[in-house]
């Protein structure tokens, strides 16, 4: 009886041994990030103006980052979600869903989110650098201009000069408010400084919120628009820390921390719907003819939009 009971045992071990033996060799085969105990950090690159640039050329929206944000905070064995952000700003609207969305998949994975700023993360950039539970930054690194700013041009003159009679046609007194080829109306001016002041309380009151007791300035100073270099930024609160993505990650979660970089998904069907047909090509380059006058407006207001902070 104790030699069966013996043999069972054997047997039982023989068996634990195997089991132990075959999970060791399947987790030799698989890729790093789906081994037990790796400590994974996805990587989301957060770069661009917000918003449409114009209308044919959208920059960063969250249609445009949502996919990837949710493949980032569902990645096996994530320990935190990496963000690296370089923003001049934009549209306050898509700057403030980015944060939302962020915030919320941080919450329902109970995941960590940290920030590293790269050139600059000002204005709707800086919004969504306020999801990281940490902001880290380069010393050269370009952080705030918590404000709003709105700008047109004044052509009424240059109409008249060139002989040009402007004929406009409404239904509603303010339907043309802030029209470039009309004068300028004070009353006009004063709604849009109202509803500017609006949406910069709202910006406000979002940094108060995801930076809390971190914050060090006096209203007075954080939010008149104003920004700062990454060591001024860390001593007014708004950022926590000089640090870059790998030695930050290393530091903290091992040598051995896996970074991969979540980019935008593509597939066979985006190759295979952007093949040409035979003689496409002579259409290809009228289509590029075409769109370069708005190529060019792209380019300059997305330069204007960078330049504001020296970059």
């Amino acid at each position: 009886m104790s030699e069966q009971l013996s043999d069972r045992q054997g047997h039982s071990g023989a068996r634990s041994g195997g089991r132990s033996g075959l999970l060791e060799r399947v987790q030799g085969v698989l890729p790093a990030r789906f081994r037990r105990g790796m400590a994974v950090v996805p990587v989301v690159r957060l770069s661009g103006v917000i918003g449409a640039v114009t209308p044919l050329r959208p920059g960063m929206s969250l249609a445009g980052v949502a996919k990837m944000l949710e493949r980032a905070f569902g990645t096996r064995n994530a320990k935190a979600v990496a963000l690296v952000i370089n923003s001049p700003g934009g549209s306050p609207v898509q700057s403030r869903q980015i944060y939302l969305r962020i915030r919320q998949l941080a919450a329902e994975k109970k995941l960590p989110v940290l920030v590293f700023v790269e050139d600059v993360a000002a204005s709707g950039g800086y919004m969504i650098a306020c999801a990281g539970d940490e902001i880290y930054c380069d010393p050269s690194s370009i952080l705030g201009s918590i404000g709003v700013v709105g700008g047109s041009f004044g052509l009424e003159g240059l109409i008249k000069k060139i002989g040009v009679e402007r004929r406009l046609y409404t239904a509603g007194s303010h339907k043309a408010m802030l029209d470039p080829f009309l004068p300028e109306n004070p009353d006009d001016v004063a709604r849009l400084k109202s509803i500017q002041r609006e949406i910069h309380a709202i910006f406000i009151a979002l940094v108060k919120q995801s930076r809390g007791s971190r914050l060090k300035g006096p209203d007075e100073e954080l939010f008149t628009g104003e920004y700062w270099a990454g060591e001024t930024a860390i001593g007014l609160g708004l950022a926590d820390g000089i640090g870059d993505l790998r030695a930050t990650l290393r530091a903290r979660y091992g040598e051995k921390v896996l970074t991969p970089v979540i980019a935008p998904a593509s597939g066979m069907l985006s190759g295979l719907l952007g093949r040409r047909a035979p003689g496409a090509g002579s259409m290809a380059a009228l289509d590029g003819l075409a769109s370069l006058p708005d190529d060019l407006i792209s380019a300059v207001e997305t330069r204007a939009i960078w330049a504001r902070f020296g970059l």
